[in-house]
């Protein structure tokens, strides 16, 4: 049984509709009266503002979201046992057990819903088979039918993936089988997962597991088997009482947990987070679909600890413990960049080198907006969410087509000063005023080197600021040595009176 909260955030925020939540001067999410004005996520303020006039703006918080929906759980605790919570704002539990105590779901259903209306917020609930049409369905507010999920499955839009963050589906993925005519999710059952796998990847199959209903490790909240002790505890001196100081103590204990992980040799997918906060003994389980790491540990801990704070008539915090739930041994047949548990693995060495040296020491590229192929790498701390606006998929006028080169310049043996173009006399080649090239290229080469030219486009004419700036023009050439068995292929740029290897192809 899934409990879905509707714009959570909003709700959290305690603004009137239509409302808006707002990071980095775009929105982020928004109500659905803000949706039927036209406001969109990644939507610049002014913008939405000009759209929906009456339209109530809040900062993003996450910290706020998490500490408020932590008494929201409380109320669900009231009624059934073993909540478990997915993201602020999706709980789960054991519908099985609910309806055996209540004498049925139906009953069981309304008395969650009473209890959360009593605090003062509006979900909707979804039962199904497994957890993940369990969490599809609450989006619907359905009970699917016992063995019916399948059913139930196979009229949802794709879409629907994309839209629920807890399902962790790959954005890229459904965009890319969008533009091979699947919408449904029955589609994508249809599909041989041999062929999912080979064309999409881990992300693929993931999705496919879901519309086959086979996403989930275990179908029901309580795992089969207990995991090996791998708790840690902490016991302050004095009662903490700032949230700033159990942060920091979020951060030393997950690093703690995480070593117990890595010397067991096995991840967590749940985590228990207990606490005594005078003399009250306060315990929540947090789950995710991805193994939990270090800082993903340490912000549910803050969180949760946080909410524990600020909760009414309760004093300072006198233990702290972590205790994983539920552990699995990551596959080691997976290939070290292709697999999850071995890009788990990586991850949780880069955050290390950054908790040890400062988060701007560790990078990782990603793609932005630009006509060349430097200008389109952006390199970023290791980490950093992306940004809301997607610069890269927009048109850039002069834009180098793909697929684009895979390695920038063309390594220490082109020196840029010495590249010659020449045609079949040997005359230099080069573009003139009217971006055009002055001779047909025959061949090309530096130092001792030379090639024959096989193909060449081009050029393209391009305002840039490279080198120094001015205007440049682009040349896209395929070349072979003598006694080379394959040629290659080179992104050339004319800039300044002279060619250079901006990208090599090969």
């Amino acid at each position: 049984m899934a409990l879905w909260f509707p714009d959570w955030p909003i709700q959290a925020a305690g603004l009137c509709a239509p409302a808006a939540l707002a990071s980095d001067h775009r929105i982020w999410v928004c109500d659905t009266k803000a949706r039927d004005a036209g406001v969109r996520r990644g939507m610049r303020l002014r913008e939405a503002q000009a759209l929906c006039p009456k339209l109530s703006l809040a900062t993003r918080d996450q910290d706020r979201d998490a500490r408020i929906f932590s008494s929201i759980v409380a109320a669900v605790d009231e009624v059934v046992a073993a909540a478990e919570i997915l993201r602020p704002g999706l709980v789960i539990l054991d519908a099985t057990a609910a309806a055996h105590y209540y004498g049925g779901e139906d009953t069981a259903g309304e008395l969650l819903l009473d209890a959360v209306a009593r605090r003062g917020s509006d979900c909707f609930l979804g039962v199904a088979d497994s957890i993940s049409t369990a969490v599809l369905a609450a989006r619907y507010g359905q009970v699917v039918p016992q063995g019916k999920s399948r059913t139930f499955l196979d009229s949802l839009p794709l879409s629907i993936l994309d839209i629920e963050p807890a399902l962790g589906c790959d954005h890229d993925v459904l965009e890319r089988l969008k533009d091979l005519g699947i919408h449904t999710l029955g589609q994508v059952a249809n599909l041989p997962k041999s062929a999912m796998a080979a064309r999409f990847s881990h992300a693929g199959v993931h999705c496919w597991n879901i519309a086959q209903e086979q996403a989930d490790r275990h179908h029901g909240v309580v795992p089969a088997t207990p995991p090996p002790d791998l708790s840690v505890s902490y016991f302050p001196e004095e009662a903490i009482t700032r949230i700033d100081t159990a942060a920091f103590l979020a951060r030393k204990l997950a690093h703690q947990l995480h070593q117990r992980l890595y010397q067991a040799g096995v991840i967590c997918h749940r985590l228990r987070i207990k606490a005594e906060i005078q003399q009250e003994d306060l315990s929540r389980v947090w789950r995710t679909r991805d193994p939990l790491t270090e800082s993903a540990t340490a912000e549910r801990v803050r969180w949760q600890v946080d909410a524990w704070l600020h909760s009414g008539g309760r004093g300072g915090l006198t233990a702290l413990s972590l205790e994983p739930v539920e552990v699995s041994t990551p596959d080691s047949s997976d290939p070290l960049w292709g697999g999850r548990s071995e890009r788990t693995q990586v991850q949780r060495v880069a955050q290390r080198v950054q908790t040890m040296l400062d988060c701007q020491a560790v990078v990782e590229p990603h793609s932005v907006g630009g006509r060349g192929v430097a200008e389109r790498i952006r390199m970023r701390p290791f980490g950093e969410e992306d940004d809301i606006e997607q610069p890269h998929k927009a048109p850039w006028e002069g834009a180098i087509l793909g697929p684009l080169p895979a390695r920038l310049g063309g390594g220490p043996e082109h020196p840029a000063h010495r590249i010659s173009l020449v045609d079949a006399q040997g005359q230099a080649v080069f573009v003139n005023q009217e971006a055009l090239l002055t001779r047909e290229p025959v061949a090309m080469g530096w130092g001792q080197q030379r090639f024959r030219v096989l193909a060449w486009a081009g050029p393209w004419p391009v305002d840039d600021l490279l080198a120094g700036g001015g205007r440049c023009a682009r040349l896209q050439l395929v070349a072979q040595a003598e006694g080379e068995e394959r040629p290659r292929a080179w992104l050339m740029v004319w800039l300044q009176g002279q060619w250079r290897i901006e990208a090599s192809y090969v």
